[in-house]
């Protein structure tokens, strides 16, 4: 199901063998996918690092995390590029000032929050994460950028779960995914 990936299919090979299946988890039927091991291991994550940063290298000015697992991606990519770490959290975590957008969940809502000024207008900024779900956080991500006078370039995720219908959410954006399912 990886076909699609715009990414080489050594790197595919690479996350793919890294990671590990918990069933049930976090919930019964549930089956999660943990990227633990890949962040474990040196060579592997700093090949993952390499090949992200050769693939973005001049088409980003920074790299936005979404808390929590897209700040291990984002930090050392933004590092690797030369250029600023932005911090995209949940609701209350950042001290102001910060702009914030509210979206639904399937069970709920939740909010997740820039704070603006470190963000410059113009700026062209690569949104990062673990996984691509249903594309809230991701959406969220998009709409908090613009407001702060960014200008997104696209979302990278390590893993898509397609069944879940995040990137029809995120119609007309860019989004890079490594591996799918």
């Amino acid at each position: 199901m990886n076909e699609g990936s715009v990414f080489p299919q050594e790197t595919v090979a690479l996350v793919e063998s890294h990671l590990r299946e918990v069933q049930d988890f976090p919930a019964p039927g549930v089956l999660f996918r943990d990227i633990t091991p890949l962040i474990a291991d040196p060579d592997g994550f700093g090949a993952l690092i390499d090949i992200l940063a050769e693939r973005y290298r001049g088409k980003v000015d920074a790299v936005a995390g979404l808390e929590s697992r897209g700040f291990i991606l984002s930090a050392p990519l933004a590092l690797a590029l030369g250029v600023g770490m932005l911090t995209v959290r949940k609701a209350g975590r950042l001290p102001g000032p910060v702009v914030g957008v509210d979206y639904d969940l399937e069970y709920g809502s939740a909010r997740m929050e820039l704070q603006p000024f470190t963000v410059k207008d113009g700026q062209r900024v690569l949104i990062i994460d673990d996984v691509l779900a249903t594309g809230g956080t991701a959406n969220a991500a998009f709409d908090l950028i613009e407001r702060a006078g960014g200008k997104p370039t696209g979302l990278c995720v390590l893993i898509e779960l397609a069944a879940l219908g995040g990137r029809e959410k995120l119609e007309g954006r860019d989004v890079d995914a490594v591996l799918t399912y």
